[in-house]
This record gives structure tokens, sequence and C-alpha cells, in this order.
């Protein structure tokens, strides 16, 4: 007689727990201005464009893509070959959408990497070139144009009979240095009479703390805090002219950044983070845990003699439902780390803990912004 014991109802899952409470209170590392703050008008710009990758192993675009067959038709017509749309089959070429990032500065000349993505039906990209591709901003004018092997990081194998194998996602790579810079996106920073940071993280206390640490490392009153967001800098008379040795200077001076007492919670994924400053007033937890398994004895059944039946095998099924509950309390300000450890003890699993804190906060206990994904 076998026995197998298969839990088929609800099983508790192992999740990741990521706790952030390394540093006490007001004890917050110290961090550069330029990784806080980013300075108004100095950013990149998207670029856009449409084309071709070639060079396939029979794995582009098939006849229902009908844009590829009539850009592949306008390339070739255009290199002055005519030939009929439905003579053409494009088995190794794919359309797809390139786009990259403009860096602010950047130069005529200058290379970019870029993004190649499929837009038809094409099972892979892996060894094909993107043919010359004009990148466009979003005010339609050329900014760049791209060409070069498309590195995918992928692979797909198809064999007879339908097999295939896929590793990674083949139907997107890059382009390194694929694009070449053809105009300049015009930035003056000697024309300004002032400059604004903008915090990456709106704050006012962080804000305010940026001001006092640029008025402070200057040793004159040049910096003031004019929202959550940016701090406005009036260059002294030694920098007139010379806002990138400004720049340079105060994107050096380091700052204790304030955060906002967060729990961030991924129900998909079953990740709990928390920061340092969440807090917990005096509160008593329950948690139960609930488990059904069903465990199956396979018995054979026998059949009368001489009556020519055969041996067969039946399942006998019971049921065992376990059910535990623990509890605990929470002494009034108890830090994330005691809660962490509070929780472990009851042997709360990731997504139990979802459902706890979402409790907590609903109770009023929880004094910190609860932010699912």
């Amino acid at each position: 007689m076998n026995s197998n014991l298969r839990p088929i109802a609800w099983i508790p899952l192992l999740a990741l727990l990521l706790a952030v409470a390394a540093t006490p209170l007001g004890a917050a590392p110290r961090v550069r201005v330029k990784d806080l703050t980013a300075v108004e008008g100095v950013r990149s710009n998207p670029l856009i464009g449409y084309g071709l990758v070639v060079g396939l192993q029979g794995t582009g675009d098939g006849t229902q893509a009908a844009f590829t067959i009539q850009s592949l038709a306008n390339v070739l017509r255009r290199s002055g070959i005519q030939v009929p749309q439905n003579a053409i089959r494009v088995r190794n070429v794919a359309a797809v959408m390139v786009t990259a990032e403009l860096p602010p500065f950047a130069r005529s000349g200058q290379q970019l990497d870029v993004q190649v993505a499929s837009m038809g039906d094409a099972k892979s990209l892996q060894g094909g070139t993107l043919l010359m591709t004009p990148l466009a901003g979003p005010d339609g004018q050329i900014y760049a144009v791209a060409q070069g092997g498309v590195s995918i990081g992928g692979a797909f194998l198809g064999g007879g009979g339908g097999n295939s194998v896929q590793r990674n996602h083949p139907t997107a790579g890059r382009v390194p240095s694929g694009a070449t810079v053809e105009r300049e996106v015009p930035l003056d920073l000697a024309g300004r009479d002032s400059l604004r940071l903008l915090l990456n993280q709106a704050d006012f206390l962080t804000a305010a703390r940026v001001a006092e640490a640029v008025n402070s490392g200057f040793g004159m009153e040049i910096a003031r805090a004019e929202d959550p967001v940016s701090v406005r800098i009036s260059p002294p008379e030694p920098f007139h002219g010379d806002l990138v040795g400004l720049l340079a200077r105060v994107q050096a001076f380091e700052v204790r950044p304030d955060v906002e007492a967060r729990v961030v919670i991924n129900e998909r994924t079953g990740t709990v983070v928390m920061g340092a400053e969440v807090r917990v007033s005096k509160i008593a937890v329950a948690h139960g845990n609930l488990t059904v398994e069903i465990q199956t004895d396979l018995q054979p059944s026998q059949p009368a003699p001489l009556s020519g039946g055969e041996t067969v095998v039946l399942p006998q099924q019971d049921v065992i439902l376990t059910e535990e509950s623990k509890v605990i309390q929470l002494a009034d300000g108890v830090s994330v780390g005691e809660v962490v450890e509070a929780l472990n003890m009851l042997g709360v699993s990731a997504r139990d803990m979802i459902a706890i804190f979402q409790s907590m906060h609903a109770a009023g206990a929880l004094h910190a912004k609860v932010v699912v994904l």
C-alpha cells in the first residue's frame, strides 16, 4: 500500500522582506547636492524613429506585416530597384521602432546608444543589422541618425515540427554607440543671471537644508528655498559668467535629506519595504494561520475469486485542517526593526505581513504613508 501526501490547497508562500532600518533617527547619511537635485532646464530629450533590421536568419516578419513589405519596397525603390510588393518575402527583415535619449549639451558628432524593438511578428532580431534610421525629436526635427549591428542579449532557436527554444527577450535589443548626433539642442548657461535647483523628491525640510548648505559653503546668503521642489541660487561676484564653476562647487556640498515615513508594499511579489522613520502606536496584533492539507492514500481493491474482475487502485482522501493563532503586543513608539522582529516571532510570511500592515494603517496605529504597488 502506497501513501502520498499532497497539500493541494493553500500553501504559505515564502517571500522576501526587506526592512531598511540600518540608521537610527537623526543619523541619516549625508548625500551630495548633485545626487538630490537637477538643474532646471538641463535635461535629456527623447528621440524616435522607424527603421528596418536586415540579415535575420528566417526570424523576421511574416507576410501579415504589410508595413514591413511596403518599407522594404521603398528602400529598394530608392536604390533604383523596382520590385512588386507581392513578390517580396520579408523573412530576413523586421520593422522596428528605434528610440534614444539625447543628453543635455550633446554636440554634433557625439555617439549615442539606441534601443530597437520589433513592431511586427518577428521571432528574433538576433544577428540583424539596423539600416540607417533618422531619429526625430518631439518637434519633428532630425537630431541623430542610427545604424549598426543589433545586440539582443537573448536567443531564439527554431527546429522542425514547431519545436523552439527562447532565451530572454529576443525581439528587443540595442545598438551600442549606434547613433550619431547631427543637430544640437541650444542650451546656454552663461546667459543666465541665476540658477534653480530642482529636488528629485519634493520635501520642505530637504529644500531648506540644501539652501542652508549652499549659504554656509559660500559664507553668504545666495540660496533661497522657493518651495519644496526648487532652490534659487544667485551667483556671487566671483562667479558672474561662470555658472559651470558655481554648479561644480554647489553640487559637491553634502546635506542630510529628510524622507517621509513610508511603507511600500508590492502585492505581486510579496515584498515589503519600510523606512527607518516608521513608528507604531501601542497595539495588539493577532495572527491566525489556516492550513488545509489533503492526504491521499492509494489502496488496492481485489475482485471476488473466480469473478474475472481486475485489481484496481482506489484513492482514499483525508482532509486535515490546522489552525494556529498567536497574539503579540507592541509598545508605543516602537521602531520598524522591532515591528519586523515581533512579526517574525509569529512566523508570519511576507504576504501575511502585507495584510497586517494594511490593517494596522486602517486602525491608525501605523504612522507612515502606505504605498501599494
